[in-house]
């Protein structure tokens, strides 16, 4: 896997709630590339918690949702928004694990309707949750323009994030 470079790290006004890594509130992950995949190692913290120990269904929307924007970074080199998003929620997430494993990839394009599959499993490789996530995506031309979006590369080596 490589370490995708975060575009937006020296933009004025990043806050993002998602990957912005000085938002104390913030999940702050980071993604990687393997293959068709887009991958991020999360560790789950007691603050995110819904009920005693059981990391909150929004929290878990919330890093489904970031993987699949990320999945639009990386792939198709543009931004835009979630249209619609489909999440199930098949085991409770402990907060006391010590990681969680995100992986995201397009299942279907129609011109700048991307459809994005991802999942959350715990440590142990059980799939916890899944999304399908519709994304609407911008021009190029936009972005470029109005987002300062020059593009999203990885780091030349590969690495293994998975503790």
């Amino acid at each position: 896997m490589k370490k995708i470079i975060n575009p937006w790290l020296h933009k004025e006004g990043y806050f993002c709630f998602g990957c912005a890594p000085h938002n104390d509130a913030g999940v702050k992950m980071e993604f990687y590339e393997d293959g068709d995949e887009i991958v991020s190692i999360w560790h789950p913290e007691a603050k995110y918690q819904g009920w005693i120990n059981t990391l909150h269904g929004g929290i878990q929307a919330v890093l489904l949702d970031e993987i699949c924007a990320w999945v639009i970074l990386r792939k198709l080199q543009t931004t835009g928004v979630t249209s619609k998003m489909e999440t199930r929620y098949l085991k409770s997430i402990d907060t006391t694990d010590p990681y969680v494993v995100l992986r995201a990839h397009i299942t279907d394009q129609k011109r700048n309707i991307i459809i994005i599959e991802a999942t959350i499993s715990n440590h142990q490789g059980e799939v916890c949750s899944k999304a399908v996530c519709t994304y609407f995506t911008f021009p190029s031309d936009k972005v470029r323009e109005e987002m300062q979006f020059l593009g999203c590369e990885v780091e030349d080596t590969e690495v293994n994030p998975l503790p």
